[in-house]
């Protein structure tokens, strides 16, 4: 598979490397980000060994182990009975070589026992640290990561030299592998999302439509039954996960209304929803202008694109996808998909701004997201308080060009917000798929911008 971007990963994880003494590098994110290809590209004309821990039995893991260790030497596998032996074995084994040492899927080893990151960090502490090699522990499972090897607690603790944790492509990112127009690339993204591996199944000679029907709708094809695939290497009865993320994805965001569509109770439910968050599964929004931790205006989205369209069109139709999937994609998701595309428009747009504002395209704003309020919702804002300037923005994902109707009713939400002071600097801007009607940018002030998809392009398209 072609390897894309992670350019400022690659150089990360190669400073270290290259400076001297030895290094402890962490490699972490959700499953399919892309974090082994990185580490076998990081790798590559670099002496390594590089272990794939798996979901066995503990004698096994270090059986596999020492004769990956013991092969790279090109020495016999010795009798070992413990970690604390295998990793002495490969402590003694790098005085003499400085070698790059991939551990992926760590947490499976801690998974077998506990004592593991115990072990590792004797070998950092008495070993390694004699060394001119560098240690990477790798590991999809967030919440193990974070707790077992980066928290305070873990007696691996103030070990990392660094840490990566890789996430899925922007829009501008994916843009790379998309090689559709504008209009066709959001729409795609829109399905596959940034998730590398999805973004390479597509064929982009094909069309769209032809792309939806032979990766996703097909009951032979990876994607068909991925979502339940990653749910069920993490929980063993993933049951209520999958009706949880359904019912966000068909649009109940807040647990009021989740509780409701699924009948999990409350209490039951805000566990659920955490271990979905650690997961990376599903985001919490509150309103940009509000207190992440004091809002009670939460709402939940699931936080992949291909996983809201998954569970948007695939999960509730399988039985029709089994029999006739063409009459499901032209019946039910053709007709939708542009409501479906209109979120990742969004955030397309949200990138947009952040670009924007690193190449002096809009003014500095420290914070940026979306804003609601009992009926009024804005897609972005954009918050500067050290300069009392607020950004209101709208994108439309319409087949209609946008008029002074859209600019009215910003104007009308904006003073809604309330955020800074009485004589706050407002900004505007819209972003529209259609374009805008003629003579609109005649009638708007210096204090408003419009984006068509030809200026997004531009912005957004890697030259």
């Amino acid at each position: 598979m072609t390897f894309y971007d992670r350019g400022e990963e690659l150089d990360a994880l190669s400073s270290a490397f290259e400076s001297p003494g030895s290094d402890v590098f962490v490699v972490y994110g959700r499953r399919r980000a892309g974090k082994t290809e990185l580490l076998k590209e990081f790798c590559t004309d670099r002496p390594h060994i590089y272990f794939l821990a798996a979901q066995e039995a503990e004698h096994r893991q270090r059986a596999k182990f020492i004769d990956q260790v013991a092969a790279f030497f090109d020495d016999r596998t010795p009798r070992i009975d413990g970690w604390d032996e295998a990793f002495d074995y490969l402590g003694e084994k790098l005085q003499s070589e400085a070698v790059v040492v991939v551990i992926d899927e760590f947490p499976y080893l801690v998974a077998e026992n506990d004592s593991v990151p115990s072990y590792v960090q004797g070998f950092v502490d008495e070993q390694l640290q004699e060394t001119d090699s560098m240690l990477v522990l790798c590991g999809s499972s967030v919440s193990t990561m974070e707790s077992e090897v980066l928290g305070h607690e873990s007696p691996l603790y103030g070990r990392r030299t660094g840490q990566l944790d890789v996430q899925p492509f922007s829009f501008q990112q994916a843009r790379e592998v998309i090689d559709y127009e504008m209009a066709d690339a959001i729409r795609s993204y829109a399905i596959t999302g940034g998730t590398p591996m999805y973004l390479t199944l597509f064929d982009y000679g094909r069309s769209l439509a032809d792309n939806i029907r032979s990766q996703v709708l097909s009951p032979s094809a990876v994607l068909y039954n991925e979502p339940e695939f990653l749910l069920r290497t993490e929980f063993r009865n993933p049951a209520r996960y999958l009706s949880i993320l359904e019912a966000v994805a068909l649009g109940h965001t807040t647990p009021n209304e989740i509780s409701g569509a699924t009948g999990i109770d409350a209490g039951p439910l805000s566990k659920y929803l955490q271990t979905l968050r650690q997961l990376r599964l599903i985001d919490r929004e509150v309103p940009v202008t509000a207190s992440a931790k004091k809002s009670k205006r939460s709402r939940y989205r699931v936080a992949d694109e291909f996983l809201r369209f998954w569970f948007r069109y695939v999960e509730p139709n399988r039985s029709s996808i089994e029999e006739a999937p063409d009459i499901v994609y032209d019946g039910t998701i053709a007709p939708d998909l542009p409501m479906h595309v209109a979120t990742a428009f969004e955030d397309v747009c949200q990138e947009a701004v952040w670009e924007g504002i690193r190449r002096g395209e809009f003014e500095p704003y420290s914070e940026v997201g979306r804003w609601w309020y009992g009926e009024d919702e804005i897609d972005i804002v954009g918050l500067a308080p050290s300069d009392d300037r607020i950004l209101f923005a709208e994108c439309k994902w319409t087949s209609d060009p946008v008029g002074t109707a859209l600019v009215e009713d910003l104007q009308a939400k904006a003073g809604n917000v309330r955020w800074g002071p009485d004589e706050r600097k407002e900004r505007f801007a819209l972003f529209s798929k259609s374009g805008f009607v003629e003579g609109l940018e005649d009638h708007l002030d210096e204090h408003w911008s419009l984006w068509n998809l030809a200026k997004m392009d531009n912005l957004l398209t890697p030259s």
